[in-house]
């Protein structure tokens, strides 16, 4: 079991201890619920790129491990070449098992690129494995443009189906935080008048 963030591939700052605006948002998350109903969540940006969705995905498994459950963080290439190597070495079946196994699974970054016919199965197979425990979902696509990343269109529809019509949709908007963290930026300094 995944005691702790770093465990879960997850750092140690994505908490939601400090960020009211999220406590509020993911009340019934807070609660643990979600782990109870097995609920899945799939977070995406309105707009822009940037607004925080792997921290919030990660502070969600975050409390997970604080609510005694294991929990993974993986972008979803990673994941996908893992199931990849275990086609190469034989392993495939373990593997499979090892990203099905925590109650929770992040899956960062989730339809980023087209997939292959061997990685959109190899998907495919993850989801149907994870039946009945809770998946979180980062995306910077909407759900629409994630069916011509599929080679195969049954499979897209299958799959997307289940994820889609069976999550919390968190649709997160505002400007990008990591121009605000770019090396060299200047900061303004305070101003005062007197009189």
């Amino acid at each position: 079991m995944r005691t702790s963030t770093s465990d879960a591939n997850s750092p140690a700052g994505a908490g939601l201890d400090n960020q009211q605006h999220l406590q509020t948002t993911l009340h019934r998350s807070q609660r643990h619920d979600y782990l109870r109903e097995h609920d899945n969540f799939k977070i995406e940006p309105l707009i822009t790129v940037g607004v925080g969705k792997t921290h919030v995905a990660q502070a969600l498994a975050h409390l997970a491990i604080r609510a005694g459950a294991e929990a993974r963080f993986v972008k979803t290439s990673r994941a996908l070449a893992e199931l990849a190597g275990g086609h190469a070495d034989g392993t495939w079946t373990r593997r499979l098992r090892e990203l099905a196994r925590p109650a929770v699974l992040v899956l960062d970054d989730f339809a980023m690129r087209e997939l292959t016919p061997a990685q959109a199965d190899d998907l495919y197979e993850l989801i149907n494995e994870r039946s009945g425990r809770s998946l979180i979902l980062t995306s910077n696509r909407s759900p629409v443009d994630w069916y011509p990343l599929f080679p195969n269109p049954v499979v897209a529809e299958s799959l997307l189906d289940r994820l889609i019509n069976n999550s919390h949709q968190l649709l997160m908007n505002g400007a990008s935080y990591r121009p605000r963290n770019r090396p060299g930026r200047a900061v303004p300094t305070a101003t005062t008048t007197t009189s």
